[in-house]
């Protein structure tokens, strides 16, 4: 507050909510993709996702209208925050060849994505068990006015950006 001299807590940034989102493509083929994405989706979060349905068909991409293409979760509150700690403390210490998170990934309204290439570092998921790598999105959604005061909001929390 002092650094950023708000005359009021209500002015303090804060993290609003956490979206997971994991993209299968290849579920145009085989719907048990999906239900795999779904199920290691699950065991991350902790909160049943959402599928995602194609809204157009693009017959160049075998995609028909309706089928689904991917998953997502949205956290908010305590499971945001449960959430937020375990991939700042667990998860991503346990990229391999890890020099920090892309500080360039704001979009101008201090909100922050980053990606992951791979659901094996979070705990929840075993090694044995899992049939495909995939990657997931985790977008950060903040009051923050800027870019600058939503990094400054992530570095709080221990978000280990890049220098």
């Amino acid at each position: 507050m002092k650094d950023n001299k708000y005359s009021s807590v209500m002015q303090i940034p804060k993290i609003t909510k956490i979206v997971v989102n994991v993209g299968v493509g290849e579920a145009t083929q085989n719907s048990k993709l999906l239900d795999a994405a779904v199920g290691d989706l699950t065991k991350i979060t902790g909160r049943r996702p959402s599928i995602n349905k194609a809204k157009k068909s693009i017959s160049n991409f075998k995609l028909r209208e309706g089928v689904g293409i991917g998953c997502s979760v949205t956290l908010r509150r305590d499971a945001m925050y449960e959430f937020l700690d375990r991939l700042i403390n667990i998860a991503i210490p346990r990229i391999r060849d890890f020099q920090g998170v892309n500080p360039k990934s704001f979009d101008g309204r201090g909100n922050f994505n980053m990606g992951l290439k791979e659901q094996l570092i979070f705990p929840e998921i075993e090694y044995d068990k899992i049939d495909k790598i995939r990657g997931m999105n985790i977008t950060f959604a903040t009051t923050a006015g800027s870019d600058a005061e939503a990094r400054q909001l992530l570095e709080e929390f221990g978000m280990p950006f890049r220098k």
